[in-house]
């Protein structure tokens, strides 16, 4: 076998539409995640205990499915009770469902790891929550969530993929139908897991950079 990549001189276009694609879904899909898994965090620890038990429910059911299953539940099942959706709203809502509960852990697992002293100082000097919140807390618990967050980010971006299941016209989508014209899929692939690979290595290679910056502020911030 031949390997040449010759034979998608056609099909770039498809190929790049798809992945544009791709990288618009998954941005979308991690800032709803994002947003709900703050939402998540904050009412597991301000919103009383039946709130906090529904919270930690949902987070086991979720956590506890296949990213594939949900998807099918979203797209299958749903409009069976009358919800019927877009195929790439259906793929952003499971994306968020699924990984915001993974969000909302990192989150409280990062500040819970903040020192309560320092909290206890903003109190004490009569700072507001939200200026807790913004000067104190989070200066702190950003870099320590930041590595697991990476993971969750660059894990997204790989399940993406699913989507193609529901006919989302995203990257692996594309690169089917290429594969069914050209016959061609040792080409098409290899583009494929290259292009995967060079998206999640950018977010890795970027948020070292920015704990590397955030390293370099908390030091700056140390008294000498």
């Amino acid at each position: 076998m031949i390997f040449d990549l010759s034979v998608l001189t056609d099909y770039w276009p498809n190929l790049l539409s798809g992945f544009g694609n791709t990288l618009w879904l998954c941005a979308a899909s991690a800032a709803a995640a994002g947003i709900f898994g703050i939402v998540l965090a904050v009412g597991q620890q301000r919103g009383g205990p039946v709130l906090a038990k529904l919270i930690r429910a949902y987070t086991a059911i979720t956590l506890g499915l296949p990213l594939l299953v949900l998807l099918y539940v979203m797209f299958f099942v749903l409009p069976q009770y009358g919800i019927t959706l877009p195929s790439k709203i259906v793929g952003i809502a499971t994306l968020a469902i699924y990984y915001a509960p993974y969000v909302a852990e990192v989150i409280r697992a990062a500040v819970a790891a903040v020192p309560a002293g320092t909290v206890e100082a903003g109190v004490a000097i009569g700072m507001s929550n939200f200026a807790i919140a913004r000067r104190i807390v989070a200066p702190q618990a950003l870099p320590l969530l930041l590595p697991t967050m990476t993971g969750l980010m660059i894990g997204l971006v790989k399940d993406s993929a699913l989507l193609s299941v529901i006919s989302v016209h995203e990257f692996m989508f594309a690169a089917k139908g290429v594969v069914s014209d050209t016959y061609a899929p040792l080409e098409v692939y290899f583009v494929v897991a290259l292009a995967y690979w060079g998206a999640t290595s950018l977010i890795n290679f970027s948020t070292r950079l920015w704990e590397r910056r955030l390293g370099r502020a908390q030091f700056a911030m140390l008294p000498r």
